[in-house]
């Protein structure tokens, strides 16, 4: 199986110097990631909307190692709000953070990230949009839980991501389930030992039916983060069957995939939010893209064979 090389490579420093080196490279990654700037990504959200898409906001970049560098990713999402601001979008435009970009792994980094991550989560309440709490290695995971906890005190709209393959996954569902909290379902794109985590696809599949069947039937509002056509139609009979309406979940896929599909769900009334993430710190979000799905690593193979 490729996927564990890859998300071994993404650790790897020699390997991120070699894939940003290659010609190929950008233009492959512009597939997935459709800009550095502020500047840039503000037509993208745009155009999206326009369309009668949604989305999330991802600022990429997970490699912080000192307080310094968790404020500035915390001052490029206050950045990220003041510009969504005059778009008036509400909850069409929201933001996914990930707590190791606000320090959560530093020396007292539980705090740091709360500290770091408070402000974004009270800063997008006040233009009418909502801040979800991306799931990371399951190491993190009690910590994220605590933070997510402690800022619905506040902002009750504060999603978080669970993780399908994840032993640990079917529990926390149940409990967020139960508060009423948004919750954004995931396969999980790290590589986890076999002491925590399923291995096999079709065990993970059967996880993520079970769980959402939870959510579903529960008093949140599930965000659905698949492009697997099968799980999508089974997320449609589960809303039925739970008697939700077409505003009360959402189907949630990554920019650059399956372009189509998005379209093809907002214009049979679903909620179709396309998560977009934009930086120069992209070579992490790169390479789990690759290592998520089979056809993303064809697709730059192809590329690297056609260009080189």
């Amino acid at each position: 199986m490729l996927g564990p090389v890859i998300l071994a490579a993404s650790r790897s420093d020699r390997m991120r110097r070699l894939v940003s080196a290659a010609p190929v490279t950008k233009p492959v990654v512009d597939r997935f990631i459709p800009g550095e700037t502020v500047d840039e990504i503000v037509p993208i959200i745009r155009d999206l909307t326009d369309q009668g898409l949604e989305l999330t906001m991802d600022v990429v970049g997970e490699d912080i190692t000192t307080p310094e560098q968790a404020e500035a990713a915390r001052d490029a999402y206050l950045e990220l709000i003041d510009r969504l601001k005059p778009l008036e979008l509400g909850t069409r435009a929201e933001m996914s953070v990930k707590l190791s970009m606000f320090g959560q792994a530093l020396d007292g980094g539980h705090e740091l990230a709360l500290k770091n991550v408070r402000p974004v989560v009270e800063a997008a309440a006040e233009i009418g949009t909502t801040v979800t709490l991306d799931a990371e290695d399951h190491t993190t995971l009690d910590s994220m839980f605590a933070i997510h906890d402690e800022l619905r005190k506040d902002v009750p709209q504060t999603g978080c991501v669970i993780q399908a393959y994840l032993f640990r996954t079917e529990a926390d569902a149940r409990r967020l389930a139960d508060s009423g909290s948004r919750v954004r379902l995931v396969k999980g794109a790290y590589k986890e030992p076999a002491e925590v985590a399923y291995q096999q696809r079709h065990e993970i599949d059967k996880a993520y039916v079970r769980i959402l069947r939870t959510l579903m039937q529960g008093e949140g509002y599930p965000m659905i983060g698949s492009h697997d056509p099968r799980l999508i139609t089974i997320a449609q009979e589960l809303a039925r069957t739970a008697g939700r309406k077409l505003d009360e979940y959402e189907f949630q896929m990554l920019y650059g995939i399956r372009g189509d599909e998005h379209l093809r769900l907002a214009a049979e009334g679903h909620r179709m939010r396309v998560y977009t993430a934009y930086g120069t710190d992209w070579y992490g979000y790169f390479m789990r893209r690759l290592a998520e799905k089979p056809a993303n690593l064809r697709f730059f193979a192809r590329s690297m064979v056609s260009k080189g």
